[in-house]
């Protein structure tokens, strides 16, 4: 993997150097390693495999081969301990960082690759999605931490690094997802050497909308859970009659580092606000796992 957008994180010293958002801005890519330590992954993990909601609200969204990764996304932080992860300051800070300017929490969603039948992601922009909302700029970051090892075997993430300077894509639809047009990512392919981001549990990987990245399917004995934290530029309000059931800006209250680890509710996903996939222009799936 490229050193150029590949940062460890010391334990107690977070935030972005000069350094980090220069690479960013190059390669619309930074991973911080250890951003998150093992006790905090255990705790998100342990409410998150502990509540009936997240699988009560997951879906799939097929891919061209019709495998499905299933995922379960939320449009609000809420209190509970997932909500403090979205709202700590080394996240979030680092996010403003990167993006020039205050941002707000647009979505938080986990991914969920089951062992050999868990699906892939086709090649596509985030603002590809986002744009079909009412975003009129690509001011906005995902912020992708492993809860799992992400290994090429059970179907990391990989991108195209430099790709968000080419501008947003056309996106058609393919099966249950929204797909960058497969001609252009072609030839994008070969002027961007392509990355797969292997990562840790507690690695962050902080990428642009508009950087080109799919995934391939879990062919492994191993699950793979990412949970992503989106967030956009408040300068950037979503056009109101195009926002479908994504927010427009809401400022957002940053927490110390600390409310992790302190955080005691572990159970009240209240004011979340779990995303109805039939809601969701952008795909093609309902909570039944099958396409409509």
């Amino acid at each position: 993997m490229s050193t150029e957008f590949d940062f460890q994180c010391k334990e107690g010293e977070y935030g972005v150097t000069e350094k980090q958002v220069s690479a960013f801005r190059e390669t619309g890519c930074l991973i911080q390693r250890g951003l998150f330590g093992q006790k905090e992954i255990q705790k998100i993990e342990q409410m998150l495999q502990e509540s009936d909601l997240i699988e009560e609200n997951s879906y799939g969204i097929p891919d061209h081969t019709g495998k499905m990764p299933r995922m379960v996304l939320w449009l609000h932080p809420g209190s509970d301990v997932t909500g403090m992860m979205a709202r700590c300051k080394k996240v979030v800070s680092t996010a403003e960082e990167l993006l020039g300017g205050e941002v707000y929490h647009y979505h938080t969603k986990l991914i969920m690759k089951d062992p050999f039948v868990g699906g892939g992601f086709e090649w596509h922009q985030d603002y590809g999605y986002w744009y079909f909302n009412g975003l009129l700029y690509p001011d906005a970051v995902s912020v992708m931490v492993s809860l799992d090892k992400c290994t090429k075997e059970n179907g990391c993430v990989q991108v195209l690094p430099g790709s968000h300077k080419v501008g947003r894509i056309d996106h058609i639809p393919v099966a249950g997802q929204t797909a960058a047009d497969p001609d252009r990512v072609e030839h994008l392919r070969k002027k961007f050497p392509l990355e797969y981001i292997e990562l840790e549990p507690g690695d962050a990987f902080f990428m642009h909308s508009n950087v080109l990245h799919k995934s391939d399917h879990n062919n492994s004995p191993s699950r793979r859970w990412l949970f992503i934290m989106a967030y956009n530029r408040s300068t950037n309000n979503p056009l109101e009659n195009l926002t479908g059931p994504f927010p427009r800006y809401t400022p957002l209250s940053k927490v110390p580092n600390s409310a992790i680890l302190d955080c005691q509710n572990l159970s009240d996903f209240s004011g979340k606000d779990f995303l109805d996939p039939t809601k969701d222009k952008n795909v093609k799936a309902d909570k039944n796992n099958k396409l409509f």
